[in-house]
């Protein structure tokens, strides 16, 4: 019975399907193909099917992914850690430097590695031969500076072009014309290229070496004043050399055309010689030849850099060389406007009028600004701590125009724009637009344009400062959290202005957090940080637990001041900090420390104040102790201090003394007022 049932079962299931697939079907009986493909598939269309509801599949072109886009990927998924160090710095854990100057030393030590190492390498090529590395990396191979050509000849003069042999070219180059060999103009130009570019020196070997050492040299100047940093870097430029190489060989020319110039202007005006930039360009125009914009771009630097003309009469010359570009059918890039407003910094308030008509100008003729742009405006109106009504406002139609922008480099000085942008919130102070400024700072990839290290340093210092100044200090202490240590080490005057902060929020509590961050960050010797701490703690009394806390903070900074005494050159206690660890000592009842203080008033001849010695006298009280009290009279008869009169009546007032004690009371107090007479008598007399 159960095989017949299941027979039975089988071709009523079999009945079913054909009967559903024949519905399927179309008038030819088959059933369409529920697969699709893309469109370059040939698909038979059937008469009378119905094909509305299919939409059409279209594979994509091919995609060049960037070579780390899966690193970009993964990096996507995740936050920045708080708690870490920068990504620069994360090497062996005991190398993190936990200061700015441990940070500046790991760096120079990196990039000094890395030279010594290319040093090696390029030294002895024939020791690293093999490459190890899949795919090729070229900047782990050496790289061959010698020349190959022995000969004399055009081919080997454009090899040590090439190898930037500045010696070697310019004595080819000689060898050449000696035995009456015919040189092209274009191998010339590359020569003059090569000379123009350096100055006529030979390029340096460790050039990125030193400048990364310069500019860490120079960061407290680049931080306060953007021109004195100029002015170093023209210190440590060459110069152009009257006669040199460069122009010997220009003069040699049989033939000279517009690149001949063009190089030879532009070298002239990188190389601080723009008086004999101008006359060559006179000279071009006299050939009847016209110079590139880039040309033009260095000329106006030349114009601003003329000394003996005024600051209107720049920049009438100025505007004649864009007449001159225009006539001459050259059109202007970005980089001939930011040279504008570029020079116009030089002219200070003369230059904010030229500076919106160049801005209008540019907008005209559609060329978009960059960072640079914006940063050359900002600093041209604020340069100064207090702006005018007028130009504060230009920083705002900045930000609403730029909010929301995603950059991509187009200048060098690209990287300068949110440093002066944050500058100018500080000196406004407005917190709500230094918010916007770290708003487009955190745009996209607008991280990008901090800077280097000591530009990300003031930009976070300027933006942290401007928090503890104006914001709430929950919101406040969330920020220090959150930029210190990960993104920036903070000055002492950056803690400094936190711990203000905590003090006009009621928050002192947190002061001890503070001390202990500030000995990881490289604060431990830092005297106004730890007198502003000291003062803080010291200045009004607190809870019992409280004062605990404080007086283990004061005993630590206690113990840094007796370290700094091994030194040779060590400071002295200040008085202040003195008065301040002995009174926190007090109030937490650690009276054998406080006294013991007392002995380093005499050692550093420092004069103890009067609230310090009211405080001994209140413990002296407390403890029902009339031999402290007496000490601490004596203590003061012994600096002569006005006050030795009102302790010693607080003495017979409030203990019980025998009649020795009080005889030596009479005889401290006579002894005050005798040397207070003394000292009358002596003003009295240099009158």
């Amino acid at each position: 019975m159960a095989a017949v049932a299941t027979g039975r079962w089988l071709r009523f299931r079999c009945k079913l399907c054909l009967t559903l697939t024949c519905q399927r079907a179309g008038p030819c009986g088959q059933a369409p193909s529920c697969r699709f493909y893309s469109g370059s598939a040939t698909i038979p269309k059937v008469e009378g099917t119905n094909i509305t509801g299919i939409e059409e599949v279209v594979i994509p072109k091919k995609k060049t992914w960037d070579k780390v886009a899966v690193l970009q990927a993964l990096a996507s998924t995740v936050n920045r850690d708080a708690t870490a160090a920068p990504y620069a710095f994360q090497d062996d854990p005991f190398l993190i430097p936990t200061s700015s100057v441990e940070s500046r030393s790991f760096l120079l030590a990196k990039k000094s590695g890395e030279n010594a190492a290319k040093f090696i390498i390029n030294s002895h090529p024939k020791y690293f031969q093999k490459d190890i590395a899949e795919p090729h990396i070229p900047c782990l191979m050496p790289e061959y500076f010698e020349p190959q050509i022995e000969d004399i000849s055009e081919a080997a003069l454009r090899e040590r072009i090439k190898l930037k042999k500045v010696k070697a070219s310019v004595d080819m180059f000689d060898q050449l014309l000696q035995a009456g060999t015919a040189i092209s103009l274009e191998t010339s130009n590359s020569l003059l290229d090569l000379l123009c570019y350096y100055g006529d020196k030979e390029p340096s070997t460790d050039y990125h070496f030193q400048q990364s050492e310069k500019s860490e040299e120079l960061e407290e100047a680049a931080e306060e004043n953007n021109k004195k940093s100029e002015k170093a870097d023209h210190q440590f430029g060459v110069t152009w050399r009257t006669k040199n190489n460069a122009e010997r060989i220009f003069a040699l020319m049989p033939e000279k055309n517009s690149h001949s110039y063009c190089t030879m202007i532009r070298g002239m005006v990188k190389h601080r010689a723009p008086a004999r930039a101008l006359n060559l360009y006179t000279e071009l125009l006299n050939n009847r030849l016209h110079a590139d914009v880039y040309t033009f771009n260095a000329l106006i630097e030349a114009t601003a850099l003329s000394v003996s003309e005024k600051l209107e009469d720049k920049w009438n010359n100025i505007l004649e060389l864009l007449k001159q570009m225009a006539a001459q059918k050259v059109k202007p890039n970005l980089q001939t406007f930011n040279t504008i407003l570029k020079c116009l910094q030089r002219f200070h308030t003369f230059g904010r009028l030229p500076a919106l008509q160049t801005f209008r100008e540019m907008k005209a003729i559609r060329i978009e600004p960059s960072l640079a742009t914006y940063h050359y405006i900002i600093q041209l109106f604020y340069h100064h701590e207090n702006p005018s009504k007028g130009s504060s406002l230009i920083i705002y139609d900045i930000m609403n125009e730029l909010t929301g922008q995603k950059f991509s480099p187009k200048d060098p000085d690209d990287d300068m724009f949110f440093q002066s942008a944050m500058k100018a919130c500080s000196f406004l102070r407005d917190l709500e637009l230094a918010y916007q400024v770290h708003g487009l700072l955190n745009t996209g990839d607008n991280w990008k344009f901090i800077g280097p290290d000591h530009r990300r340093n003031f930009y976070y210092s300027k933006f942290f400062s401007l928090v503890c100044l104006m914001e709430q200090i929950d919101v406040t202490l969330k920020w220090y959290k959150d930029l210190i240590p990960s993104v920036f080490f903070p000055r002492s005057q950056t803690l400094i202005d936190l711990l203000q902060a905590l003090d006009v929020a009621n928050r002192l509590e947190v002061i001890p957090q503070i001390w202990k961050d500030s000995k990881e960050y490289g604060h431990t010797f830092h005297n106004v940080l730890k007198e502003e701490i000291l003062m803080l703690m010291a200045r009004d009394k607190h809870s019992p637990e409280l004062q605990v806390a404080f007086a283990d903070c004061a005993a630590d900074i206690k113990s840094t001041y007796e370290s700094q005494d091994g030194r040779q050159t060590a400071p002295e206690w200040p008085a202040n900090s003195l008065n301040y660890v002995a009174v926190l000592f007090l109030r937490a009842g650690r009276t054998q420390e406080a006294w013991k203080m007392l002995g380093l008033f005499k050692k550093h001849n420092k004069i103890p104040g009067n609230e310090l010695l009211n405080e001994f006298m209140d413990s002296a009280k407390a403890s029902n102790s009339p031999a402290q009290a007496i000490e601490i009279v004596k203590l003061a008869s012994a600096f002569s201090l006005p006050i030795c009169e009102g302790l010693t009546q607080r003495v017979m007032a409030d203990f019980a003394i025998n009649q020795e004690q009080k005889e030596a009371l009479g005889n401290l107090t006579s002894l005050t007022s005798d040397s207070d007479t003394d000292s009358d008598s002596d003003i009295n007399e240099g009158k």
